[in-house]
Order: structure tokens, then sequence, then C-alpha cells
């Protein structure tokens, strides 16, 4: 009876999947003229990580071609093949090629047959052309034999927790690197001598997928002769016998074992990108520590609501409680209070598990720059900001088809061409930066080129063709605004990249539906930086609450920059009925929330209310409210999944006394103070809906 490997695909797919990434980040930043030998390895540790998975666990289209990439990289690393950027095309276009083969394996269907054959000509072919015909005959036969190797050696490696039926299977394995000399299995320990040029771990890196890396050790022993291969090995070394396994026959598929020189010059730790190899063996303690689980996500996204229904009743219980007599029932709010902190740290708990870091997203763009810079015959400097900024999962995963248009328009429209950079006084590369970082309760991520900038007058001219209402006297904000429009495109022809008018306005929508919005600074020949603010997603905030008549809103605690009582001689009114705030020297807009909200019976007058001076996108204006109520954080309910959108509110949360508060869309707010439209009824309408 064999193992069952099949529960195990899941884990090889997606380990595997990183691998590729991590060996694209490899190919994207070495030097071809003079390539880094850590980075060759790392590299070629992944490629040989993924063919023994793929060999294990039987995807033999996989296995084969990444042999043959492996093969092309082992003769890289020893400098036996010279690198240059062609090299490195075939190299990236074989890693697409895996990937695919990988999603196919993933969806249970068989990979293309007509592109892996091809991908395994070109790897032929180069290898014959390159290596003057030396890597022929290592890629005609993609199982070679593991003896008669030169330079082979011997290990003992045990295998800890194995049961009985599945020491064959295990057996079999290793027989893939090389001779299995002797085996046994006692007291669940399987005990292997092996003859193999394959380093410790290689072995650990194909292991790691079936057994975990604390149950495997490795004892590396003299060889000894063909005639007496079992005498190297104490007697007392091997366990009491309890049971033999007969030594199994060498598969005639056997994959080959690498060279000699693999042990020698592979590195002393694995590289980052041959993450699943397991560590050394010095570690059962250190692989305990280091150890992950993965989750599912709607399991997380469960444990997330259920954190949020508990803060909710804690909240309730907490106002309860609050007129309790604290002589009288100092014990039971003294639980209160640490109820109270033990949800908050759970809440943090339970949330930072959704976080994932912003290079998750930004990994995916190096490849994109460069294959596109090369279509275009330009220059480009990529360079990424606030990798390391946390963003939840959700938001990673929507924002990612926005940011690849838009880096793809200032390749195609920004950034010139070296010979016009060069005559406009610019270094023939240009620069391209995606940056990320939080500001204000807000995620504000800028996609920013030094190229020509954005032509106005071409802007203007291409919307009256188009039938927009324009006027020369816009501001150069709502001209660049215009790009946005369903159909709207400057470019002068149209091409596989652009000029057919559809996109941005997707990019638009996108971002909307997220609650954030899209802005677009640019200077004539200095460049464009296009901004993206998403709020706050998570499903817990901090945040102020706030009366205004009989209504309750929260505000982001992090929007917040003061609060204060103003005096009449502070506002002015400018056009229309708009005014503004006079705060030590600088005029703020004042957004009336009763007027925004058209709520009765709220205070009118500025000066007997109370005016919090926030701030969004950069910008800062004065928010009128009647009332502080206090701070919060808050559970935050999707509005929209529970009843529509409405203009100036982000989402809704449960207070403590059961009834329903709006969380204020700060930006919102400060584009459009004074817009009413849907608000009122749509507010009130809005909160019924989450009771």
């Amino acid at each position: 009876m064999s193992i069952d490997i099949t529960e195990f695909y899941q884990t090889f797919f997606e380990e595997a999947e990183e691998l590729l990434s991590d060996m694209e980040q490899q190919l994207l930043q070495i030097d071809p003229s003079d390539p880094d030998g850590e980075q060759l390895n790392a590299i070629f540790r992944a490629a040989h990580s993924i063919k023994g998975g793929a060999g294990t666990f039987g995807f033999t289209v996989l296995q084969e071609t990444t042999h043959l990439f492996e093969n092309l990289l082992d003769k890289a690393r020893h400098r036996e093949l010279a690198l240059d950027p062609t090299i490195i095309d075939i190299f990236l276009e074989t890693k697409d090629m895996l990937s695919d083969q990988l999603n196919a394996y993933r969806q249970q269907t068989e990979p293309d047959s007509a592109a892996y054959e091809r991908i395994c000509n070109t790897l032929k072919t180069l290898a014959e052309e390159k290596g003057q015909g030396s890597g022929a005959a290592s890629t005609s036969s993609v199982h070679a034999p593991a003896s008669g190797l030169a330079e082979s050696g011997a290990m003992v490696i045990r295998i800890a927790g194995v049961a009985a039926d599945n020491a064959t299977s295990l057996a079999e394995e290793l027989a893939l690197f090389g001779t299995v000399l002797e085996q046994q299995h006692a007291n669940d320990v399987l005990t292997v001598r092996l003859e193999t040029a394959t380093g410790e771990e290689d072995i650990r890196a194909v292991l790691c997928f079936v057994v975990d890396d604390d149950q495997i050790t490795f004892e590396s022993v003299a060889k000894g002769s063909a005639d007496d291969s079992s005498a190297s090995v104490p007697v007392d070394e091997w366990p009491v016998e309890e049971e033999m396994v007969p030594a199994a026959p060498e598969p005639a598929s056997a994959a080959p074992p690498e060279s000699a020189a693999d042990s020698v010059t592979a590195p002393a730790e694995p590289a980052k990108a041959a993450a699943p190899a397991a560590k050394k063996a010095a570690g059962a303690a250190a692989s305990s520590e280091n150890a992950s689980l993965r989750v599912s996500i709607e399991k997380i996204d469960q444990i997330i609501n259920l954190v949020g229904e508990l803060v909710i009743t804690q909240s309730m219980l907490e106002q309860g409680t609050s007129d309790f007599d604290p002589v009288t029932h100092g014990s039971l709010l003294s639980g209160m209070n640490q109820l109270q902190r033990n949800a908050r740290d759970l809440q943090e708990a339970v949330m930072s598990i959704r976080m994932m870091p912003m290079d998750v997203v930004f990994n995916r763009f190096p490849r994109l720059v460069r294959d596109l810079a090369g279509k275009l015959g330009k220059q480009v400097e990529f360079e990424t900001v606030g990798k390391s900024t946390e963003l939840d999962k959700g938001l990673i995963e929507r924002i990612v088809d926005p940011l690849t248009h838009l880096v793809r328009n200032s390749l195609d429209h920004g950034i010139e061409t070296p010979d016009r950079r060069l005559a406009a006084g610019k270094p023939a590369a240009g620069k391209l930066t995606l940056s990320a970082s939080h500001q204000g309760g807000n995620i504000l991520i800028e996609i920013s080129d030094d190229g020509a900038g954005l032509n106005r007058e071409r802007i203007l001219s291409k919307a009256r063709e188009n039938g927009l209402a324009v006027s020369d006297a816009m501001s150069d904000d709502d001209v660049w605004q215009l790009i946005f429009a369903p159909g709207f495109s400057t470019a002068e022809q149209v091409t596989d990249l652009s000029g057919r008018g559809v996109g941005m306005d997707v990019v638009k929508r996108n971002i909307a539906q997220m609650g954030g919005h899209v802005d677009i600074l640019s200077r004539p020949g200095q460049g464009t930086t296009t901004r993206i603010v998403l709020p706050l997603t998570l499903a817990i905030l901090d945040g102020m609450s706030v009366r205004v008549g009989e209504e309750v809103y929260i505000l982001p605690l992090g929007a917040i920059k003061e609060s204060m009582q103003v005096r009449p001689e502070d506002i002015s009114t400018v056009t229309g009925n708009d005014r503004v705030l006079h705060v030590r020297g600088e005029y703020l807009p004042l957004v009336e929330l009763y007027r925004v909200f058209d709520i009765p019976d709220a205070k009118q007058d500025v000066t007997k209310g109370i005016v919090m001076i926030v701030q969004s996108e950069g910008r800062s204006f004065a928010l009128q409210v009647d009332q502080l109520i206090g701070q919060h954080q808050v559970v935050v309910k999707n509005l929209e999944t529970n009843y529509r959108r409405v203009p100036g509110i982000s989402a809704a949360t449960i207070l403590g006394d059961g009834s329903v508060a709006l969380i204020l869309d700060i930006p919102a707010l400060s584009r459009a103070p004074q817009d009413r439209e849907g608000s009122h009824a749509g507010h009130h309408r809005s909160a019924a809906a989450l009771h």
C-alpha cells in the first residue's frame, strides 16, 4: 500500500507558485554580463525543488521541462554557459511555461503539448548552441541512471513517523536520487543508506512536500567498496530490526541526480527563491518556531465576522453596565474592563491575519515593465517604495488590475523614447516609480514617471471632438480628469497596447467601487503622477462618534487633526453660500454636515457647535458637527452590500445600544462638500437596512 500523496497537491501548487515568482524576480535582477553566483544558485535550487516535487507527484511534463531548464541553469552557475539578454528572455519564457503547466495540473488537465514541445526544443537548441554540443547529452534524456557517477557519496537518511505501509513508497522516492544500498524500518523510523551525488538540501527540497522537515535527519558516510558497501556503517547505528523492507529497485524512469559539483557550489543556506527547501537538521526547534499554517480565506473571514459580533456584544454590555455603582458592582466592572482589553487585542490579532505586504502586488510589475519597455524601444528604471506597507488581502486582489493598466499607460504615453529624452536634455532611461503608504487613515498608491507629462491642449481638443462640455478656463485638475471619460484617447494611432479609449474609465470605475478615487498631477516635460486614494476597508476601525441633530456619525480617527469652537470673526463667506474657516493663517473650506445630509433640528450656527479639522488626500478642511460623543472601536458593515452606495457615506456600524451609525466618507466630503444627492433619504434608509 503506497502513500496517498494527493493530499499534498495543494501545498505543492502553492509553494511551487511562490518558487516561480521568486525565480522571476531573481532573473529580472541578475546582470547577464556579471551574474551573481548566489542568484544563479537560488534560481537553480528553485527549479530543482519544483522538478523534485513534480516527479514525486507524477507531473511528468512539468518535471521534464524543469529538468531541461535545470541543466541550463547548472551550466550557467558553473560558468559553462555565458548569459546574455537573449538567454534571460528564454529563461523568463520558460518560467512562464512552467507557470502554465502548473496551472494545468492544478485544474486537473494536461498541459498544452504543443507549447511543451516548443519550449523543450528551445531549451535543447540553446544547450547545443551555447554549450558547443556539451548540453546535448545532458538534455537528450530526461531520466538518466544514477549509477556510474565518478564522484558519488553515501549518506544515511532517517525519517521518523513513517508507518509501515508508507516506508516502501518513501524509499522509492529516495531512489530517484541514486541507489538505495540498504533500508530498514523500525519503531516508525525509516533508515535508508543511499549512494548519491545529490546534496542534503536538494533531497530535503523534495521530501518537504510529503514529510515535515523535523522528521528528517542526515548522516554522511564514507562510501566503501561495491562488494562491501555496508561495512562503513557500524552495526550499532542501525535500529533494532523489527521489519526489513527490501531495497526498492531503481525505477527505469528515475530522474538523474545532480553532478558532484552541486554539493560543492550550492550555498550553505538556501536562498530565498528556494523557500520550501527545508532548513538544516540542527533545527527541529527552529523548524517549529518558523512553522506556518495555510488556512483558507473563508475560514479567516468567518473568524473576523465572529470577532466583530463579539465586539458589538461587548460594547452593548459595557453600555448596559455604565450606570452601575462601582462600589456595589466593582468586580463586575473590573471584569468588563478586562473583557474590553481582551476583545481589542483579539481584534488586532485576527485582523493582522488578513494583512499582506504590498510587495505581493509590486512583484508583478518588474517583468511587465521589462517586457513592455523592450517592446516599445524604451529604457526604463523601475523603482518601488513602501513594499512593506500592509494592506487587506481583499484590497490587494482588487487593486492589481487598475495598477496594471496605469503602469502600462505610463510606459506607453508617459515615458519618451531615448532619442526624444536626449533631445529634451533628459537621461536616455526614464524612471517609473510605484509607491504605497498609509496617510490619514487612507491608503495612498502612486504611479509616477518623469516623462513628457500630459498635453493640456490636446486633451481639450480631443474632448471637444468627443462632444464633452469643456472650456479653456478649466483648471488643470479638471482637464486631467477628462482622460477618464469613456472612449477618450489622445493616442495618434491604435496599437495592441493603447489607442482604443478603453481602460482609464474602467480604472476609475473599479477604484470607485472600492470606495476610493484617482487623481492626476502632471507638469509638461517633467512627468505625471497618478494617485489612488482608498479608504480604510478593514473590518474594524478606530473612530470618533459625533452627533448632528438626532443622528450619530463615525469619523475615522486617523483623519482627525483637532477639534475646536470658533468665533464669528473666524468665518468668511466666499462664492455662493460656501464658507471658509480661518485657522492660524490658513483658510479651510467649511463643510456643514446638516446641509450635506439635510438634517433637521441640527445646530446651524457654527459658533454654537463643534468644528473638526480633518485631513484627506493631503488637504485639510473643517467639518461642522453639533457635539462630540466619544472615541470607539467600531465594526465596519458594508453599506453597499446591505443596501446601496450613498454619497458621503463609506460604511456603517452598530453601536452599543443596538442603533446604527453611518461612517463618513472623508475624501468624498472634501471633494463635494455641499453635494446632497440622495444623502438624506438614502442615509436614513441605509440605517434601517442594517438594523
